[in-house]
């Protein structure tokens, strides 16, 4: 049914849309209220929930038999977050990569690709990997949580209870003019409004639900229009997969960009990356074996390394992902793509 696949693909994408920006207004309003930084709400919550359909997608592979499939979801995944979910918004405005937090959870990303690495050459993803990776998300959560702790955010007055006198720098919309530019805001500073607990719980509910299914109708009606096309089996899976799980890390970016809160977009991208790796190969391991064919092992594992390593000169720094280097995130992943598909570095599994 093409209409039916047409729908599913429009209605999905709209529907990502808006669940990403729920998501972002739940999210920023939740750091207000509470006093916690932007960025640790993107990398814990935000991240977890933008991951959703790619944990959906492995366990539904492992549990049907093609628990290869999770391995290339996952890296593929982490490669577009990166080069393409990072690079369309820098075409639109240029993302500051700043943030007390952002270089070491750069380096905890950097190191878990580099695990994953190490545990792909060692032999097939297992049980016991599986623990290890879980043990390790655990260990990094307890981290964050205890960092923020260590580290608070700027006083939130809505936590204080002081609806008239406003922490300096605090993203509220309650204490901004009306005439105010957004635009004109420093980066990080992202009005929000003055919602309720429950209001924000519900702004996060709608956002973590709605994105997976969005992803789902868009990764399902792709699919039936590109068979329709003729487009191989591996070619839908490879690419509509891996780029139909990170619609949810798109939108999200992009309603981030348009709010000017450039913590969200970088947090969102480093948090995910690290949610796929400990988190969706740990559950999955548990569930099936994860074999690595041998294309993983000479091709789509450095392609994600380097992905990592062409982001960290910008979170080291605390520079911007301006619009040549965005041009240049979505060139790398055309080349990718290219040597995918052309030069025959499509994995035998999938």
């Amino acid at each position: 049914m093409p209409d039916m696949s047409w729908f599913y693909l429009a209605g999905g994408l709209v529907l990502l849309i808006v669940s990403g920006d729920f998501l972002v207004r739940g999210a920023t309003a939740l750091a207000a209220r509470y006093g916690l930084s932007p960025l640790l709400i993107a990398l814990t919550i935000v991240a977890f929930g933008t991951s959703a359909p790619e944990l959906l997608v492995s366990v539904r592979a492992a549990l049907s038999g093609a628990p290869g499939i999770a391995l290339g979801n996952v890296v593929g995944s982490n490669i577009a977050n990166i080069l393409l979910i990072l690079g369309l918004p820098a075409l639109i405005m240029p993302i500051a990569c700043v943030g007390r937090t952002v270089p070491h959870n750069m380096l905890i990303m950097m190191a878990a690709s580099v695990l994953l690495i190490v545990l792909c050459f060692i032999g097939p993803l297992g049980f016991w990997q599986g623990i290890l990776l879980l043990s390790l998300l655990a260990a990094y959560l307890v981290y964050s949580g205890w960092d923020a702790r260590m580290n608070p955010h700027s006083p939130s007055p809505l936590a204080a209870g002081d609806d008239t006198l406003p922490t300096p720098g605090t993203p509220c919309d309650a204490f901004a003019p009306p005439d105010i530019d957004t635009h004109d805001l420093p980066h990080g500073d992202l009005p929000t409004e003055n919602l309720s607990r429950r209001a924000i719980a519900l702004r996060l509910l709608i956002g973590l639900i709605g994105l997976p299914i969005g992803a789902r109708f868009v990764v399902d009606g792709g699919t039936e229009i590109a068979q329709v096309f003729g487009v191989s089996d591996a070619v839908i899976g490879l690419s509509l997969i891996a780029v139909g799980t990170s619609l949810p890390e798109l939108a999200t970016s992009l309603m981030a960009v348009f709010r000017r809160n450039d913590d969200v977009v970088v947090g969102n991208i480093i948090g995910s990356n690290i949610m796929n790796i400990l988190a969706i190969l740990g559950v999955t391991s548990l569930i099936a074996p994860l074999p690595v064919s041998p294309d993983f092992l000479t091709f789509h594992l450095w392609v994600m390394l380097g992905s990592v390593v062409m982001l960290l000169p910008f979170t080291m720094t605390g520079g911007k992902v301006g619009r040549g280097a965005g041009i240049f995130f979505l060139l790398a992943y055309g080349a990718y793509l290219y040597a995918m598909f052309s030069l025959g570095h499509a994995p035998g599994v999938l």
